[in-house]
């Protein structure tokens, strides 16, 4: 809901207490993006926040990793006078707002912390209440966001679970869901609740569309990228990734939106392997042929239109940087498609 539109449903809830003759006044709730976070406070009735989720203070949107994502919303919270309309008390509050998934598992969570950072007048001794919804793939397996009141030493929490509801089978479905908490506030000086603020997350994407296993798990809107090192265990396998990006100008590097995109089809990544590094290419002895971008890309030798670049490095180091690879893949769940870059440290 933007500025304007709370204000006009401000004005409304007002008029309405105004016409019906009551005498207590009425209270309404909108964001408000211009607030420090300098008033955070742990909670021990809420789950811990990722560390990084203050980094950038209250401004009002979401920071997301690949199974992680959080932000801080600022909020007020004002009390008007019914026959006025004067604001006869008000509250500043932080909503941080967490969600994670897990990499095999269906069952992903949100949580909206309240926190209060001043109240004065009729805004004091407010308590919030909500609930939580599931749009698209998903469903509320269970929620909690009863009643609580607010104040500089007590948050107002609300957790829920939510459940994927794509198909164990066949393989290869997926589908995106996005859960909402939605809450208002009460005071038994008020004419009635406030108007209900509702925070959707960012999109969930639950597959059971992995290779290598059958079990669904869930990701945030997240690019993840692909770490080797020059000083690292696989110093000849990350020297030509460099080379193939820096000066073929090849896609995946870090920085740059020229993704890598995975392919999962074996008849296509052998195409791409037999492209880059056919078996014609001698091999000096200890040494593999290392194709870039991977033959397991859309962007490999083949499937890429031709544009790579192929280099003999230590075997040793090509296989277990392969299996690396590999393993980013599924740490990831990377699925076919699935963008991605490269970064060489």
């Amino acid at each position: 809901m933007s500025a304007a539109d709370a204000d006009a449903v401000c004005r409304d809830k007002v008029e309405a207490a105004r016409a019906s003759g009551t005498d207590k006044p009425v209270a309404c709730l909108s964001w408000n993006t211009a607030a420090s976070g300098a008033g955070l406070r742990a909670n021990l009735s809420a789950w811990p926040t990722p560390n990084w989720c203050d980094d950038h203070g209250a401004n009002a949107q979401w920071y997301v990793t690949r199974f992680k994502a959080c932000g801080i919303f600022p909020a007020d919270l004002t009390v008007h006078d019914s026959r006025t309309g004067e604001v006869v008390g008000r509250m500043h509050y932080l909503t941080v707002a967490y969600a994670y998934s897990v990499r095999d598992d269906k069952r992903w969570a949100y949580q909206v912390q309240l926190e209060q950072v001043s109240s004065s007048g009729a805004a004091t001794g407010s308590s919030g209440s909500g609930s939580g919804t599931c749009a698209g793939k998903c469903k509320v397996h269970h929620g909690d966001f009863p009643s609580q009141p607010m104040s500089q030493t007590k948050d107002v929490v609300g957790q829920f679970f939510l459940d994927s509801t794509i198909r164990a089978t066949p393989k290869g479905d997926k589908g995106e869901g996005q859960a909402s908490a939605s809450w208002k506030f009460t005071n038994p000086a008020w004419a009635g609740p406030t108007n209900a603020v509702t925070l959707p997350t960012p999109p969930v994407r639950c597959d059971n569309a992995l290779p290598g296993t059958s079990k669904i798990g869930c990701v945030m809107p997240n690019i993840p990228e692909m770490v080797y090192a020059k000083n690292g265990p696989y110093p000849e396998l990350a020297k030509h990734i460099e080379y193939a990006q820096n000066t073929k100008n090849l896609p995946g590097k870090h920085g740059t939106q020229r993704y890598l995109t995975r392919l999962t089809n074996q008849t296509k990544i052998t195409q791409n392997r037999k492209k880059a590094c056919p078996s014609s290419r001698h091999r000096p002895p200890g040494k593999q042929c290392d194709e870039y971008p991977f033959a397991s890309t859309w962007q490999g030798a083949s499937t890429g239109g031709g544009q790579f670049s192929w280099r003999m490095i230590n075997a040793t180091q090509n296989e277990d940087g392969g299996r690396a690879l590999k393993n980013f893949y599924g740490y990831n769940r990377i699925i076919e498609k699935d963008k991605f870059l490269v970064w060489i440290k």
